[in-house]
């Protein structure tokens, strides 16, 4: 019986347990794992890799992931892409919300002749939820991150929802 109540008490003090089932059904049931995942917290460092946003202009202006370059969804351009990012062997992370739109980005990548991209796990919001930094438009720390909308957003358990 005290093992019971110690379980259900571990479950109802720790709500991220309910959401990483959500962002785990959610992503089984969006993506197809044609890029492949790489977690939060096997990001050591962001330094060495290069950031790639691929929500809408508006999401990134309310924060992003240090030194992230927004490239948008919609907005994607190829051969902009290939312009500016010419070394092909460069490990590239894409993300967005959760990452759905991010591994469409990543498929558009390697399509391209890029090798190391991989798509972050649950994205800007899994990466906050895991307590990440984000930062705004003056590259300073925020808690605040744009949640796409009130359904989407309920995946995100940490920060201040932004609409």
């Amino acid at each position: 019986m005290r093992f019971l109540f110690v379980l259900f008490a571990l479950l109802l003090c720790n709500p991220s347990l309910f959401s990483q089932s959500k962002m785990d059904k959610t992503l089984k049931r969006f993506n197809t794992e044609s890029v492949a995942y790489i977690h939060s917290e096997d990001i050591k460092d962001t330094e060495t890799v290069l950031l790639l946003d691929t929500r809408k202009k508006e999401e990134y202006a309310v924060s992003h992931l240090k030194n992230a370059i927004w490239v948008g969804d919609k907005a994607f351009d190829p051969s902009a892409i290939l312009e500016q990012l010419p070394d092909k062997q460069k490990p590239i992370i894409v993300y967005c919300s959760i990452g759905v739109r991010s591994e469409d980005i990543g498929e558009k990548l390697l399509a391209l002749g890029y090798t190391n991209v991989q798509n972050l796990y649950g994205g800007i919001f899994q990466w906050k939820n895991n307590n990440g930094l984000v930062y705004n438009l003056k590259n300073q720390p925020t808690d605040s991150v744009h949640a796409f909308d009130k359904h989407w957003g309920k995946l995100l358990l940490k920060g201040v929802k932004v609409y």
